[in-house]
Parts: structure tokens; C-alpha cells; sequence
């Protein structure tokens, strides 16, 4: 029997082709969960070209198929009738919800502090902060009602330091610290266990077309780029998105039983900006 066997696991922000919320969707199922994968609706820009969200879930469900259970909703994190609505489904449809993943996330607001706007702040506070504080409050009368489950909220190392340029982001990010804290205090007695898993850098689409812009912005190769922006990481490398995956992994399954108010770093050894 597979670990997550029976398992319900909601994870949000899966659209993306080579992101991170993909990636743990595809490892749950593979080890015996029933997935519902979700992301807001519309496009994706992406380098290849604007990709439809809805199409990608659909894709990213027939691969999971292959491994295990899974189903596609649209699900904006800043709507509570979404969320509501999300949570119906898992109830109604297959009759229960064990483990939440908080994936969903912006980087709005990101550059010089002085220059952001309140709506870039206000953006980034409803989907990194807001949007799963509400999926939590959510899940957890159901998560109460069947004795137990898992919370992983996805931070990331801006969540741990700091570093010029990522104001709204970070600050967000630091919030996950305390609402993660939280959790785990308050319903730890009803079997409820809540981590964060902070990630580095990984190469996920966004990342490289990161690389990409910033070595062209400097007249150097890509190659040269992700050497300079991988000199501080102890593994000198960017992360696998199933790297990420893996830690979600064993903090969803029975092997994480005892751990629960914890933030961990999947990012090679990167300092932090402390």
C-alpha cells in the first residue's frame, strides 16, 4: 500500500508546466493520494507563449491518471466563494480532504522598496498571506471533523532573510513563518500538523526565464548568469522542483507525524540575507 493511500490532497498554483505546485501534485498521486489540483483561471504568460490554464490542469490531470487519483478546479485564492467552493467539492465529491498545500503565489511588488504601490502591496497580501490564511480556516473544520491532517505552506528563503528589491514578497513570506506557527499551536491537540517548506532557488519556467533576462541585461551567457547567481548556494546549483516536492512528501505522510511548527529550507545551502 502506497503511503497517501485514501488520502484527499488539495494543492493550489498547479498550472504552471515545469513549476513547483505541479510538481507536488504529481508525487502525492504517485504515492497513492487523490489529488485535486487547482489555479485561477485564464492565461499563463510563459516564454513559449500565453498557455490556458484550464488546459494545462486538464494535462496535468491525464499525467497524474497514470499514478492516481485526480481532479482539476479553478480555484482564485482571493475568493472565498472559490474557496468555499473548493472545499464543498472535496466533501461532496470525495469525501474528505487530508492535506492542504499552499502554493499559490505572486511576486507583485517586486523592486526598488520606494517605488511599490499599495495596490502591488495589497496584491501580494491577498495572494501569499490572505489567500492561505482563508484555504486554512477553511480546511480545518473538515480536517477536525476527521481527526487530523496536514497543512504545508510553501514559503520560500525570503521568508527566512531578506534581500533588496523583494519587499511586498518577503514581508509576505515572513507572515507564512507566523501563520505556520499558529496552526501548529492551536490544533496541534486535534491531530492537525502544519510546516513550511522554503524553497531556494529552482528551476522552475520562472526561474530560468529569469536567468534569461538578467543575462541578457548584463551582456553575459546564461551559463555565466546562473554561475554568479549560484556562487553562494553550498550545492552550486539551482533546485529540481521535485526536490520541493520530496520534503512535501514526507511531511504529508506518516513518516512526518511528529513534526508540525517547523520551517524548512529546500534551497542547497543558500544563505538566507540574515
Amino acid at each position: 500500500m502506497s503511503l497517501l493511500t485514501g488520502k484527499v490532497a488539495l494543492v493550489t498554483g498547479t498550472a504552471a508546466p515545469n513549476g513547483i505546485g505541479r510538481a507536488i501534485a504529481k508525487r502525492l498521486a504517485r504515492d497513492g493520494a487523490t489529488v485535486i489540483v487547482s489555479d485561477t483561471g485564464g492565461v499563463l504568460t510563459t516564454e513559449a507563449g500565453d498557455l490556458d490554464r484550464a488546459d494545462l490542469l486538464k494535462g496535468l490531470v491525464q499525467d497524474i491518471e497514470e499514478n492516481g487519483g485526480a481532479r482539476a478546479i479553478e480555484l482564485d485564492v482571493t475568493s472565498a466563494d472559490d474557496i468555499a467552493r473548493a472545499m464543498d467539492y472535496a466533501q461532496e465529491s470525495l469525501g474528505r480532504l487530508d492535506i492542504l498545500i499552499n502554493n499559490a503565489g505572486t511576486i507583485s511588488g517586486v523592486g526598488p522598496f520606494l517605488n511599490t504601490t499599495p495596490d502591488q502591496w495589497r496584491t501580494s497580501f491577498a495572494v501569499n498571506m490572505l489567500g492561505p490564511v482563508m484555504l486554512a480556516q477553511a480546511a480545518i473544520p473538515l480536517m477536525r471533523a476527521q481527526d487530523g491532517g496536514r497543512i504545508i505552506n510553501i514559503g520560500s528563503t525570503g521568508s527566512l532573510g531578506a534581500h533588496a528589491g523583494f519587499g511586498a514578497y518577503t514581508t509576505m513570506k515572513h507572515g507564512m513563518v507566523g501563520l505556520t506557527k499558529t496552526i501548529a499551536a492551536e490544533f496541534g491537540p486535534d491531530g492537525i500538523l502544519c510546516n513550511l517548506v522554503c524553497p531556494g532557488f529552482i528551476a522552475t519556467d520562472m526561474h530560468e526565464a529569469a536567468n534569461t533576462r538578467i543575462a541578457s541585461e548584463t551582456g553575459t551567457s546564461v551559463e555565466e548568469t546562473r554561475a554568479r547567481r549560484y556562487a553562494d548556494v553550498s550545492l552550486r546549483r539551482a533546485g529540481a522542483p521535485d526536490e520541493v516536492a520530496n520534503m512535501v512528501a514526507f511531511l504529508a505522510g506518516p513518516e512526518g507525524s511528529y513534526i508540525t511548527g517547523t520551517t524548512l529550507a529546500v534551497a542547497g545551502g543558500v544563505p538566507l540575507g540574515l
